[in-house]
């Protein structure tokens, strides 16, 4: 399946940013006082953490299938982020989305911004979320208590990694404050989509 093509009227947002720098509390702002947007799904082969459910946070599958649809040439994007542990935009879930005339909001790592960004161009609007510092962004991760101080070692390089890139995307947003963070956020989102 090759990817969804956007007509003019379907855009896509993108939130992208280092491992607890706030996105994710980002995104969760923007589709409660958005209807018009919804959450894109991605694909995952790590385990469950927590509360998560099949099919809210993640679709949960296993490296076999996540490598099936790759084969098949399913995902918009994916990526190995971890040693063994892939992430996946599926085009599928876009098509949904844009079935229900909603604009999707993709949560997804650095590098697979950067490929959608490529692949949908002026109908994509990219940003990234940079946290105040990477003393900060430990804490941040600390506080979690869901990894191993080596895990977090692990984040914390890709971190300061994934920040070299921020410049290539439409718009930076600094998240000192996540109230201010949303609200700057919301304000790019709304000027996007405003525009024919």
């Amino acid at each position: 399946m090759l990817a969804p093509q956007p007509n003019g009227s379907q855009k896509v947002i993108i939130l992208t940013a280092p491992s607890g720098a706030g996105k994710s509390s980002i995104a969760k702002y923007l589709l409660t006082n958005y209807p018009s947007l919804s959450f894109s799904v991605s694909a995952t082969t790590r385990a469950l953490r927590g509360q998560e459910q099949d099919g809210i946070e993640y679709h949960f599958i296993s490296p076999a299938a996540f490598e099936g649809h790759i084969y098949n040439n399913d995902f918009l994007e994916y990526e190995m982020v971890y040693k063994d542990v892939y992430y996946g935009t599926l085009s599928s879930e876009l098509t949904r989305i844009w079935a229900l005339s909603k604009t999707p909001v993709l949560d997804i790592d650095v590098k697979g911004a950067l490929v959608v960004q490529k692949k949908l161009g002026v109908n994509c609007l990219s940003i990234f979320i940079q946290p105040p510092s990477i003393e900060i962004l430990k804490e941040r991760l600390e506080k979690r208590e869901t990894e191993s101080p080596e895990a977090i070692k692990i984040r914390l390089d890709k971190a300061n990694y994934e920040m070299s890139f921020s410049d290539q995307f439409n718009a930076i947003v600094k998240n000192d404050s996540l109230e201010l963070a949303c609200k700057e956020v919301a304000i790019l989102i709304e000027a996007f989509l405003a525009t024919p």
